[in-house]
């Protein structure tokens, strides 16, 4: 991870990281196997301790909005190139000719981020503080639209972080706002938008 952060991925060896920890390209060869597996082994390894933070974060003691920003926070790259979206990125564009076990502990990587965000979600959904929706619907658009944001940022394509947290607070706003119900029983975004009709109707009848 040294190595990818301070050079890219482009000069990342065996020879060159047999260098750096003192052991042959032959020897790493032994342990890994091929290079492919040696960067999903890094990836699994730097999930670890990205899945340790992140359970940290859902379990605190503040709203559940709070700790979905935190874990927004954690799921976007700091800055272009960074170490570990660099790494995800290189072992999934290698995964049109990874193997069925390569495939799965990619998915069980995937698939650690989606089951936390689901029940993060649920929570929020079951406290009121968020509206009425699928949260696994929900999780599967956001996590894809903080995917399509990371990878601009991770590749230099859109630089300003802050802009893009703008962004996704923006889409969570909007998509988790509690829906408010009037006194006659209407949910509120109707019931704003009858006036509006009546008065328009009005309008074209008169």
């Amino acid at each position: 991870m040294a190595m990818i952060a301070e050079h890219g991925l482009e000069r990342l060896t065996m020879a060159a990281l047999g260098r750096e920890v003192g052991m042959s390209s032959g020897h790493l060869a032994y342990h890994f196997g091929s290079k492919d597996e040696l960067l999903l082994r890094t990836l699994e390894w730097s999930e670890g301790r990205l899945g340790a933070h992140r359970r940290e974060l859902l379990v605190g003691d503040s709203g559940a909005r709070a700790r979905l920003d935190a874990y927004v926070d954690l799921y976007v790259p700091d800055a272009p190139r960074d170490p570990h979206w660099t790494l995800w990125l290189e072992v999934f564009n290698r995964s049109r000719n990874a193997d069925d076990d390569a495939r799965a502990r990619q998915a069980a990587i995937e698939g650690a981020w989606h089951r936390d965000l689901v029940a993060l979600l649920a929570e929020g959904i079951s406290r009121g503080e968020f509206g009425a929706l699928d949260p696994d619907r929900f999780a599967t658009r956001l996590r894809a639209l903080l995917d399509g944001f990371s990878i601009a940022v991770a590749i230099g394509l859109r630089a300003d972080r802050d802009q893009v947290m703008g962004h996704v607070r923006e889409f969570l706003d909007e998509g988790l706002r509690p829906q408010t119900v009037n006194r006659s029983g209407v949910p509120g975004a109707a019931w704003a938008a009858a006036p509006r009709a009546a008065s328009s109707t009005t309008a074209i009848t008169g």
